[in-house]
């Protein structure tokens, strides 16, 4: 099987001839590798090291991960972004102009050079401050243009040409609809809204998820296979299995099932604590939870999580890339990663990963050895 053909047929619950094998490879670890790249590209540069490394890429771009309403202005929405430098650091401003009133957030991040584009930076003024805000921004939003249509259309037609049989498209969506408006609004704040004003926040999820779905099904219906969801916010640390079922599922679900709907596969990702949450993510039925994070990471048990949702969603996972990959010997990383084979394998539903992005300076001799491992372990025949 080529990458492509093992990766689609893993998502879609078949047994390929081994597990896929598909470190998380972003800019970091990219502008670690390739020092002498000025500008990186998580497609044209991934594509380069999956082929020299032989591994099966998932290409999770973040090319859509923007909104189309913060790259652009339309009719009753001006936007305007600045952004200015200080002291190693990037502050990022956003206007919104509208005929209400102005919207403005504020992100805060590292300057990383080569691998700036791979930074998430921190919200440090939320855009929507009060119920005032979110009820202008929820009336000026605009739909996508036929601009962005063609624009999402033919970024995702060159990314094609450039994967080619490497792997499948996995590009990052605007997030998971709770993780998004707790960008919006606050985490602090948007855990307390549902209590001190459930039809708000209701009105806010519901409509912010209508956009989702419409966003997501123009993205799902070019040449991308999956589309990624943000949904570690709401994790088991803060979120109770009942809350989230109140509060967060029903909207996850709906911007799922549309994406599902035009015959595309969803990634969902929460890299860190979930132990309360293996029965809604069952119900939710995501293609894929990424990345069931062991401790010290997170609270999940690769063993545990396969025997409880293992049948029904495709687990990704889970070295962990941060304590172990960067300092264990390459023998050491070849025993713990035939280990993971071992218990993700059974049934299928299992891509072997990292518990999150390749970070700088891990050993090119342990990313092989991790490599090679999972595809020796990993074969079916």
């Amino acid at each position: 099987m080529t990458s492509r053909e093992r990766l689609l047929a893993t998502l879609r619950g078949e047994i390929p001839d081994r597990v896929p094998v598909s470190p998380f490879v972003q800019e970091e670890y990219l502008s670690w590798y390739y020092p002498q790249k000025s500008k990186l590209d998580r497609v044209i540069d991934a594509v380069e090291l999956a082929n020299e490394l032989d591994f099966d890429l998932m290409a999770k771009h973040r090319a859509f991960e923007t909104p189309h309403f913060f790259r652009r202005s339309y009719t009753s929405w001006e936007l305007r972004n600045s952004e200015s430098r200080e002291n190693g650091m990037i502050r990022r401003r956003t206007e919104i102009i509208t005929p209400g009133r102005t919207l403005t957030q504020e992100e805060v991040g590292p300057e990383s050079g080569a691998a700036t584009s791979g930074v998430r930076f921190m919200v440090v003024r939320y855009l929507l401050q009060d119920s005032d805000d979110m009820e202008c921004f929820l009336k000026y939003m605009p739909p996508l243009s036929d601009q962005d249509r063609r624009e999402i259309s033919e970024t995702a037609s060159a990314w094609q040409r450039i994967i080619g049989t490497r792997g499948v498209l996995a590009p990052w969506g605007w997030a998971g609809t709770f993780n998004f408006c707790a960008d919006l609004c606050g985490l602090d704040n948007f855990y307390v809204m549902p209590y001190e004003n459930e039809t708000l926040y209701r009105e806010l999820m519901g409509k912010v998820a209508d956009a989702m779905c419409s966003y997501n099904t123009v993205v799902a219906e070019t040449a991308i296979d999956c589309i990624g969801f943000q949904g570690h916010m709401a994790n088991s640390t803060t979120t109770s299995s009942d809350f989230f079922r109140n509060f967060v599922q029903p909207y996850e679900k709906r911007v799922i099932n549309a994406v599902h709907g035009t015959g595309k596969f969803t990634v969902y990702h929460n890299c860190g604590y979930a132990k309360t949450l293996y029965e809604n993510y069952r119900e939710l039925g995501m293609t894929v939870w990424e990345t069931v994070a062991e401790p010290p990471r997170g609270d999940n048990r690769l063993a545990e999580v396969k025997a409880a949702i293992g049948n029904r969603i495709c687990l990704l996972g889970n070295i962990d890339q941060v304590d172990f990959l960067k300092h264990a010997t390459p023998a050491e990383v070849d025993a713990a990663t035939r280990q993971i084979v071992r218990t993700g394998k059974p049934g299928g539903r299992f891509i072997f990963s990292t518990s999150d992005y390749l970070e700088k300076g891990t050993p090119r001799e342990n990313v092989v050895a991790m490599i090679e491992a999972a595809k020796d372990e990993g074969r079916y025949n």
